[in-house]
């Protein structure tokens, strides 16, 4: 698989990625977030292409302390494969070349498969709550 940044012609592609592996929620607007995540040297969204197709797909963004996950995802046919610790390991050296040294993410309530992936990697849980409030008009 080859790790790259996204480029606006793999938006599509990377939307149906996304649903296909259940990360897109109704709420979210994902042409807005992959604007957002591509309008500035903060954030990003790589891509793990696998024969001229898109099979993984990870947005990172730092603020100067630590980095954040986004969206990570494998196409249901690919995944067990070794692909999400790639494009993950891809987006930790693009955080790790903007001197970011700590990574931050979230994992969805119950959802026990998605964190042990993350543990496997070396992630631990730091018992965080993590608290949300909707501010958009």
């Amino acid at each position: 698989m080859i790790c790259r940044e996204m480029r606006l012609s793999d938006q599509d592609a990377v939307i149906a990625l996304w649903k296909a592996a259940g990360v897109f929620r109704e709420w979210n607007d994902p042409v807005r977030d992959i604007a957002k995540a591509l309008e500035g040297e903060h954030s990003t969204v790589l891509v793990g292409e696998l024969d001229g197709m898109i099979v993984a797909s990870i947005m990172c963004g730092e603020d100067g302390h630590r980095g954040w996950f986004y969206y990570v995802s494998t196409h249901p046919d690919h995944q067990g494969k070794g692909l999400g610790k790639a494009i993950t390991a891809a987006a930790e050296n693009w955080l790790r070349e903007r001197g970011i040294w700590k990574v931050n993410l979230l994992v969805r309530g119950g959802n026990s498969q998605v964190a042990s992936f993350y543990e496997a990697q070396g992630y631990k849980n730091t018992q965080s709550i993590c608290l949300q409030k909707v501010i958009e008009p």
